[in-house]
């Protein structure tokens, strides 16, 4: 089983998100809190692209 890039940043954005998301609702800051959730979509994303991509290479 292999990982690529995209898999590996994409989780590494979405777990970053998740932490500035959760940042955001401790302090109150709406903006930190809406820029962690538009990362963690982003990271979902680009993992999900991931996931895609090894499951075509692995199909062939």
């Amino acid at each position: 089983m292999s990982i690529n890039k995209d898999q590996v940043k994409g989780r590494v954005n979405e777990a970053k998100g998740k932490i500035k998301e959760a940042a955001g609702k401790l302090a109150g800051n709406e903006r930190l809190e809406a820029e962690g959730k538009v990362q963690k979509t982003i990271g979902k994303v680009q993992a999900t692209f991931g996931d895609v991509k090894k499951d075509l290479k692995d199909a062939k």
